[in-house]
């Protein structure tokens, strides 16, 4: 269904939200407005795909990496590039996150979206440290990350369009490497990551 979320946001961006009914979104997905309310609640979750198929992709990329008993820092360090998503899926949540800062239905599910995560982060960090996901330390890591991707996200999609710039991967690549700085800075050090980088305080979102 990311493609219907791709629709869903290409239709808000060029409609408005509140102009856009769920009948225009089933029809430009292709599929019947009872197959479209049978698997979101709103027009806003329409666009929800998006948003969890790039965490799908960062979960599976984390067990890839995991070494059975390795720490969290370790993994975090090692971490490269995930790659995520089609170039028309990354337009799409750039938009997404975007909208979501003036549409509060958008900002719901945004929020929605990482509060599930939470437990999908720690189930991830269970696994792979042999912990349980229901250890306070593993919820406090999970949460910690699921923190930082967000705010990362945020933050590479707010940015004035630069084709030269960092791309979502690289963006969310850097924010692992930060937390396993935060985690364990002698582990960092020693598998040769760069110090995190300091951007000038200053506000350089659209609109800002």
């Amino acid at each position: 269904m990311v493609y219907g979320a791709d629709e869903a946001v290409r239709l808000f961006v060029t409609q408005g939200v509140a102009a856009t009914t769920a009948e225009d979104i089933a029809s430009a997905a292709g599929v019947s407005t009872r197959t479209l309310w049978r698997y979101f609640r709103s027009k806003e979750e329409c666009a929800r795909p998006l948003l969890t198929a790039g965490m799908d992709l960062i979960t599976e990329r984390l067990r890839a990496h995991w070494r059975r008993g390795g720490s969290l820092a370790q993994t975090f360090a090692n971490a490269d590039d995930p790659g995520l998503l089609a170039a028309q899926h990354v337009a799409a949540l750039r938009d997404l996150v975007r909208l979501g800062r003036d549409e509060p239905g958008l900002r719901a599910v945004w929020l929605e979206t990482h509060f599930d995560a939470d437990a999908v982060f720690a189930g991830v960090i269970a696994e792979g440290t042999g912990r349980s996901e229901r250890d306070l330390a593993v919820r406090l890591e999970a949460g910690m990350l699921n923190t930082a991707l967000g705010i990362t996200v945020e933050d590479w999609a707010l940015r004035p369009d630069d084709p030269t710039g960092p791309s979502l991967g690289e963006s969310l690549a850097q924010a692992l490497h930060v937390m396993a700085q935060l985690l364990d800075p002698e582990t960092s050090a020693a598998l040769g990551q760069k110090p995190m980088v300091h951007r000038p305080a200053t506000d350089s979102r659209p609109g800002v």
